[in-house]
């Protein structure tokens, strides 16, 4: 008795397996790109999102008060939204254990542009200067360098849709509100996008040891600068779509620059250039 019910076990569950269509694959994880939570925290991001007519809810910690807890009051009246008032315990469950200073706003989720709507926003500008960054993944880096682009007046920022760092909550906050203020698009093929900027009059440059000083860097005229990924470098098959590579000169042990701090140098250094009478 035993043995049958043993079989018949058996041949369900083989036929659970046969009844699998043939193309049957697990998904693939991707351990890089994470879906967006809706939530940014800290009172930058907080105030330059409803700032933006972002604001869904605002939750507040409940025994929170000060300037900083009436301006974000105020500007929630304003834009109509709800204010909740809630233990710290529930801010460190929507901000995943980040430094919330008390304060998380619910946000609609975050709208990328397209390449061509970036293009079009940059159409009238006289000499548009785009970064791009080649499968980003530390979400500190990100924001750190959406903060530098918008002090610096940089016209876009393109990044890939798959297996690069997205808008999320710790990028959000790391821009200290920036993100609100620079054009991002996400595309599926950069080297693809590249050829299209190329088309549209743009001069492309890359970043690796070797090349021209950065220094020396010509930036009239429409220009995008890859920022490569931060263990890798820029792809071998950008490399190829790249009309000169950049470097920047070191003298001591370490053989390349953070991400964020070798992007902050070059945009800054168009920044001067361009700020030169």
């Amino acid at each position: 008795m035993k043995d049958k019910k043993q079989r018949r076990g058996n041949e369900r569950r083989n036929q659970r397996k046969n009844d699998r269509p043939k193309d049957y694959r697990k998904e693939p994880i991707d351990a890089v790109e994470s879906e967006e939570n809706n939530f940014v925290f800290g009172h930058h991001a907080s105030v330059e999102a409803l700032q933006a007519g972002r604001g869904n809810k605002l939750f507040m910690q409940e025994d929170a008060h000060g300037d900083k807890i009436d301006q974000l009051k105020s500007l929630a009246k304003e834009q109509a939204v709800p204010v909740k008032w809630v233990p710290k315990q529930k801010l460190d469950t929507l901000s995943d254990g980040g430094v919330h200073q008390g304060i998380v706003l619910g946000i609609t989720p975050y709208e990328y542009l397209t390449l061509d709507e970036l293009l079009t926003k940059n159409s009238t500008v006289e000499a548009p200067f785009l970064l791009i960054l080649d499968s980003l993944e530390d979400p500190h880096n990100f924001g750190s360098i959406l903060r530098t682009a918008d002090a610096s007046g940089v016209s876009g920022v393109i990044i890939p849709k798959h297996r690069s760092v997205g808008i999320t909550p710790v990028v959000t906050k790391a821009s200290t509100g920036a993100v609100e203020y620079v054009p991002i698009a996400r595309v599926t093929n950069l080297a693809q996008s590249i050829k299209q900027l190329k088309e549209a009059g743009y001069w492309i440059f890359g970043t690796d040891m070797e090349g021209t000083d950065y220094r020396q860097w010509k930036v009239t005229g429409p220009i995008a600068l890859i920022i490569g990924n931060e263990g890798k470098g820029m792809s071998a098959g950008l490399k190829k779509e790249v009309d000169e590579m950049l470097t920047i000169p070191m003298t001591g042990h370490v053989q390349s620059l953070n991400a964020g701090v070798a992007a902050g140098l070059l945009m800054y250094e168009v920044f001067r250039k361009r700020s030169e009478p």
